[in-house]
């Protein structure tokens, strides 16, 4: 089969499409297509020459608004030689980086696109990564698809990642950085943005090298769900508070963590139209002591001979930033999971992310079993440091689970030591699956 060019294929999608089942169409050999769709994204798919009738419908994470249908180059070679047939939108590049608004209809209809050329897929599963583990997550729930496998997702949502972020940085902003001026919400510009993450950072940096000053570190990492495990092959004891500091502090500094994530706030703003993160009038004490690294913190400011107390209450004091309503409801309507699945849903996150806490795992399934619909969802972990950070077995040994769950209508075994078998039956690369329970997620109520 030859690649179709983009207008071949336009002209092939304004026609009436009799769709056939995948059994019936063979190919002389591996095909690529591309297409644009009416709100002018773009899509691209690749078919292989023993298609096994399964479309995969790749959702991209955060950043440059171009097609891709793959996590990673690995795993996209795995699952063509395994006959998965694998597609994906660039979303609508006439908005923000933070796609929300149109990726789960550019998805949708991207798998429609590729549908009427290829034939009708027997199983279209959702495969999302980060940003697109989100988008998979609100794809789960239409019936559009018959699966979905969300990786290192956003799942708790995009109010909640900016709200944990507004915490953080109002706590470096107020006790480590006073005199600094540091802008924290409404950014009109990237540069607004990134010039914030980088005095952020800087103020993190000035402040590692006094007890106190690592103490209020520990505390905005708290509120960040800030990882204590940047490096080595194992966290650092539970105990050996100064080591899970250290960890953070790697972290903020040389992972630059809150460069790249106070940088992507102005393109969550551009989207909403608006900033959606409030604190005003939060309780910082109580809020702390959700977290699992009260001990750590505690034990941190008697150190350093600090009155968490009274910097808890200054925290709370300050705390000014309202919710604009109409950014919040865009928020909470486009990139909110409300946990209502309409197909079994697979979810696997690196036990250290510093860029998406696993800790939104762990607020996602208290969504889906509010709903009451937990049979649907499982959730699995890689022993990794780094966001994203999954081998090519990891990706394939999950998704071929999602799909026996959606053949048999039961889940097969996922404990960490099945998907590692399965993952090693590959005979790929290795994986480390493991069992694994997160932390809750630091963070005050979307609504305020």
């Amino acid at each position: 089969m030859k690649r179709l060019p983009t207008v071949a294929v336009a002209a092939v999608l304004a026609a009436p499409a009799v769709l056939t089942p995948a059994a019936a169409h063979a190919s002389a050999g591996p095909a690529h297509y591309t297409g644009t769709l009416p709100d002018g994204a773009t899509w691209i798919a690749d078919v292989p020459a023993d298609w096994n009738g399964t479309l995969v419908l790749y959702s991209h994470g955060f950043g440059p608004l171009t097609p891709a249908n793959r996590p990673s180059e690995a795993a996209g070679k795995a699952l063509l030689d395994r006959g998965y047939a694998l597609a994906g939108s660039s979303y609508d590049p006439s908005g923000s980086l933070w796609a929300l608004g149109s990726a789960v209809r550019d998805q949708l209809a991207t798998g429609r696109a590729v549908s009427e050329i290829i034939g009708r897929p027997r199983i279209t599963l959702a495969l999302g990564q980060s940003m697109g583990g989100l988008v998979s997550a609100k794809i789960a729930e239409t019936r559009a698809v018959d699966g979905v496998l969300s990786t290192c997702g956003i799942v708790a949502g995009g109010a909640d990642l900016m709200n944990y972020q507004l915490n953080a940085g109002h706590a470096i902003d107020t006790l480590l950085a006073p005199d600094r001026d540091i802008k924290l919400a409404d950014y009109e510009t990237p540069a607004q943005a990134a010039a914030a993450g980088a005095q952020l950072t800087q103020a993190v940096a000035d402040a590692q090298d006094t007890p106190a000053g690592r103490a209020r570190i520990a505390l905005a990492s708290a509120f960040l769900n800030q990882s204590t495990w940047f490096s080595g092959d194992s966290p650092p004891a539970r105990n050996d508070y100064a080591a899970m500091q250290r960890q953070q502090y790697e972290w903020i500094a040389s992972g630059g963590v809150l460069n790249f994530v106070f940088g992507g706030r102005y393109w969550l703003n551009l989207a909403a139209g608006g900033d959606s993160a409030w604190n005003k009038g939060l309780n910082y004490s109580r809020l702390l002591h959700e977290s699992g690294n009260l001990r750590q913190v505690k034990a941190m400011y008697r150190a350093a001979g600090l009155n968490m107390r009274s910097d808890l209450s200054r925290l709370t004091a300050t705390a000014a930033e309202k919710a604009e309503p109409r950014p919040l409801a865009w928020m909470i309507r486009t990139s909110e999971p409300t946990g209502r699945l309409r197909v079994p849903t697979l979810n696997i996150h690196t036990i250290s992310d510093g860029i998406v806490p696993v800790e939104h795992e762990r607020e996602y399934a208290a969504s889906v079993r509010r709903v009451g619909h937990p049979h649907l969802l499982r959730q699995a972990y890689v022993h990794r440091i780094g966001h994203c950070n999954f081998t090519a077995s990891e990706y394939v040994a999950s998704l071929q689970t999602l799909e026996k769950r959606v053949k048999t209508g039961h889940w097969p075994n996922t404990t960490a030591r099945s998907l590692n078998k399965a993952a090693e039956s590959l005979s790929l690369d290795p994986s480390a699956f493991i069992r694994y329970r997160s932390n809750r997620l630091v963070v005050q109520p979307s609504h305020p």
